[in-house]
């Protein structure tokens, strides 16, 4: 049987400790092509690059792996993929991640790793981000590693269902023995509250620093933050059609 194509992909860079956790996992349930920032991308959203040229190494990471490093967006590194390395040819799924620190709420509009998973899945390529609760650039990715092996699993066996081939995927920052499993969920209704920091560099010239504080504002018992928050990996099924349906009949008054 032919084993599927998997291209891995993340936003922290390619040296990143967890996209190594993922290729551990994915190698075993595929053919696998690594294509990630030549460095650290977060937060870019879904950025491309379109006024410089790209560059595209090939590198040798992970052993046994065809893997490239690009000086792009992580958007940037699955177009690159589709369109040029896998011209014509099939690629099956894209997993992108596994990123240090959350992506659940209003993070997947930020979010490099999400954004990648998103480009893949505009292409019709079914299509997991997985972030790990843990900014620490030495985070403990044995919980997270579980939950990809199991999520894979189910995964080839079940296979995607036919409307939703994008799945946000969040896992808290336990030990594997204190993860209490996987609920599927909803986004959580959240947002930054930001400021800037001021300060003033050597040539006496302002600068602003970005900081702030994550607010949830929903009080709901079935959203990725309540299961992350009370021990459980967080599945929000997803899509990158941003219409708000429900409002489409109550704004008919503005046609003319």
């Amino acid at each position: 049987m032919k084993k599927p194509i998997i291209l891995v992909t993340n936003d922290d860079g390619i040296v990143a400790p967890g996209i190594a956790a993922l290729v551990e996992v994915a190698r075993d349930f595929g053919d696998v092509l690594v294509v990630a920032p030549d460095s650290p991308q977060s937060g870019q959203g879904h950025a491309i690059t379109i006024e410089n040229p790209l560059r595209l190494n090939s590198v040798e990471v992970f052993d046994g792996i065809k893997s490239y490093e690009c000086n792009g967006t992580p958007a940037d590194c699955v177009k690159l993929a589709k369109h040029l390395l896998r011209k014509n040819q099939p690629i099956d799924l894209c997993l992108s991640g596994i990123n240090h620190g959350s992506n659940a709420s209003v993070n997947i509009i930020y979010s490099g790793t999400m954004s990648a998973a998103m480009e893949a899945a505009i292409e019709g390529i079914n299509s997991i981000g997985f972030s790990l609760l843990d900014y620490s650039y030495n985070a403990d990715f044995t919980a997270a590693k579980h939950v990809v092996r199991t999520l894979l699993e189910s995964i080839m066996e079940q296979g995607f269902q036919p409307d939703c081939n994008l799945l946000n995927v969040n896992i808290p920052k336990v030990s594997k023995e204190e993860l209490k499993g996987v609920k599927v969920c909803r986004q959580a209704n959240g947002y930054w509250k930001e400021e800037f920091i001021v300060g003033t560099d050597p040539r006496k010239q302002d600068y602003y620093w970005l900081t702030g504080e994550f607010v949830n504002r929903d009080a709901g018992e079935d959203t990725d933050l309540h299961a992350l928050a009370n021990g459980y990996a967080s599945i929000v099924p997803s899509h990158y059609d941003l219409t708000h349906h429900n409002s489409i009949s109550s704004y008919k008054y503005l046609e003319f």
